[in-house]
């Protein structure tokens, strides 16, 4: 090929188009999406119960900041809504929605996700296997235990069922 002054302009019109593209690919940071910042968690648990402190630690194993608040759990319970029925040893707020007992953080970021008109979540009782009745005292067992969605006026419906082992 020729140096001929069509083939030179042609190569400068070319370079001049392309060199703020190839300019911007090299300096472009790339994009990071990083996810919503999980909401607080106000837990209230009795001083002498020690499965909680294990289930707030799943929580902050999950993202989750925990604020701990000693006693006040049926205060808690009662003004949150959640029916005696559904109680378990620690109630928490979290994203303005109740949860009572050992609910995974799981079924917690869905709630986030999805915000169903509801009262919250329940894990009645303390099943063994769920988050904070996991431990190694309990020798790997898991029991079945459902976890409930917590309608306003206080019935509720199966959210998720966890199967035991």
């Amino acid at each position: 090929m020729t140096n001929h002054p069509f083939h030179c302009r042609r190569r400068l019109l070319l370079g001049i188009v392309l060199l703020p593209v190839a300019g911007f690919a090299r300096t472009a940071a790339p994009i990071v999406v990083t996810p919503p910042a999980l909401p607080e968690v106000q837990v209230w648990k009795e001083p002498t119960c020690g499965c909680c402190k294990d289930w707030v630690a799943h929580l902050e194993a999950n993202g989750f900041k925990v604020v701990v608040n000693m006693g006040g759990t049926d205060a808690a319970r009662a003004r949150l809504g959640i029916p005696q029925s559904m109680a378990s040893c620690h109630t928490a707020l979290v994203g303005g929605y109740a949860i009572e007992g050992h609910v995974p953080a799981r079924e917690i970021k869905r709630l986030l996700r999805e915000k169903p008109v509801a009262i919250g979540l329940a894990a009645p009782g303390m099943p063994i296997g769920a988050p904070g009745m996991d431990t190694a005292g309990y020798g790997g067992k898991k029991n079945p235990y459902d976890v409930i969605l917590v309608a306003k006026g206080g019935g509720g419906t199966v959210y998720q069922s966890y199967k035991g082992s």
